[in-house]
């Protein structure tokens, strides 16, 4: 007999699934007979408890696992004869009413079924390629910034080896520590005072006019100043209020930036400290950057171009299956920041629900153009990637060892070769521009590739 599939909506079916209570009730009593092997009960030795008090005990249990495999079962069998292509977990309801007898288990199977995916014409996608070089101006950028990174501070006005004979008076770009006191209307509020408070001019991270109020002091001079807080704060007790503060310096540090010479090179990693290979270095480790960030702005292009240009219907468990997947990255990255009860957290899956969405569309789309395209990763292509990777390392040879000694990591590593061939075809049949940028503007990119 054959099953009727019922056809709810573009991808929803449902199935009805039936069976003799008899054939439940044989294969509970056989689970029943196997268990009470093992059962222990006060004042029965092992193995000796009566089959009626096993039954009495477990059988409703026991009655459930066999319903629930016999259910699973059945639908298998049916969507493998009816080549359904089932999406996500399907759900069961039991069926009453007419048409069910007494001596039947009967259930309603809902699900989705995987959709069509139609690929458009990508003749008119139009993506840019971007382009940047790496230059003296790019790699000297880099070492100021590798400088300012291994700074460190000395109290200004000192004589001696690290005296900067400058006035010692708070300069931008200094490390002042400070005493302060802020009021609202005359009272003190909570988070507006502090003792040796230090900060460093010119990084942003106090408001405009608390750095301007700190810039010429002495050690041991005040200043009283008014601060008006901006209004998306995030105090929301003070946001949009003007305080009165009243600041008084304590300390004044001077910024000293390593001089770039052989101890700099080899504070990089360059062993001899020489200093052409500490340039060349940087060079590569930017190129390999650049190539990162343009591959990304790239993609981003292409699976834009893709969802366009593609026509299909999305499942919704696949959906709420990637939502719940992305609450679960989520938690884990505020348990890796260390904040309390992360695990806990109530994280609303439905802020995921858009992104979700087009994760679930794009991996759809991929796998049919992969597919009909012969897109799949090929073991050289992965050889050559997981290599390429390696070589930023100190033992690139130990790092695809690391990659080739774990099948998720392989996997991963596949899945990123498999969307560099999607984006190399697309890029081979879309119309390509190319716009040239520097580092700094491509730096503002997409992080992830």
């Amino acid at each position: 007999m054959t099953t009727v599939v019922e056809n709810l909506g573009k991808l929803e079916r449902r199935v009805t699934i039936a069976f003799p209570k008899e054939e439940v009730a044989q294969e509970v009593d056989v689970r029943i007979r196997r268990l009470a092997k093992n059962v222990r009960m006060p004042g029965f030795r092992p193995g000796k408890v009566p089959l009626k008090m096993v039954k009495q005990q477990h059988g409703g249990q026991v009655e459930a696992e066999v319903v629930s495999d016999k259910i699973g079962r059945m639908f298998f069998d049916i969507s493998q004869a009816q080549s359904l292509r089932v999406a996500g977990q399907p759900r069961f309801e039991t069926k009453s009413g007419e048409g069910v007898s007494d001596d039947t288990y009967a259930f309603d199977a809902t699900f989705e079924v995987y959709p069509e995916v139609k690929i458009g014409d990508l003749a008119n996608a139009e993506i840019t390629r971007t382009t940047t070089n790496i230059g003296d101006e790019e790699i000297d950028r880099t070492i100021d910034i590798l400088r300012k990174q291994r700074v460190h501070y000395h109290v200004r006005g000192e004589s001696g080896e690290h005296g900067d004979g400058g006035e010692a008076t708070v300069q931008n770009g200094d490390r002042a520590t400070v005493d302060f006191v802020g009021k609202l209307d005359g009272e003190a509020f909570a988070g507006g005072s502090a003792e040796d408070f230090a900060f460093v001019l010119g990084e942003g991270r106090m408001l405009p006019e608390f750095e301007t109020a700190a810039l010429g002091l002495k050690v041991g001079e005040s200043r009283e100043f008014d601060l008006k807080f901006p209004d998306d704060y995030h105090g929301k007790d003070v946001a949009g209020k003007t305080a009165q503060f009243t600041i008084t310096v304590k300390k004044i540090e001077w910024p000293h930036l390593p001089e770039v010479d052989a101890e700099f090179a080899k504070s990089l990693g360059v062993a001899d400290g020489d200093l052409a290979k500490m340039r060349a270095d940087i060079t590569e480790n930017l190129q390999r950057e650049v190539k990162r960030r343009t591959h990304a702005l790239l993609k981003d292009q292409v699976m834009d171009a893709l969802l366009k240009a593609s026509e299909l219907d999305t499942p919704k468990a696949l959906v709420e299956q990637e939502q719940q997947r992305l609450v679960e990255m989520a938690r884990q990255d505020l348990e890796s920041r260390g904040v309390p009860n992360a695990r806990n957290a109530p994280i609303p899956a439905e802020m995921f629900a858009e992104q979700a969405e087009r994760r679930v569309k794009l991996g759809l789309i991929l796998a049919e153009l992969v597919k009909a395209s012969n897109l799949q990763a090929k073991p050289e292509q992965i050889r050559a990637e997981v290599e390429e990777f390696a070589k930023s390392y100190e033992d690139p040879t130990e790092v695809v060892r690391w990659y080739y000694g774990d099948q998720q990591r392989m996997a991963e590593m596949e899945g990123y070769v498999v969307e560099n061939n999607v984006v190399e075809f697309v890029l081979g049949k879309a119309k390509v521009s190319e716009k040239a940028v520097s580092f700094e503007e491509l730096a503002g990119g997409p992080q992830q590739a």
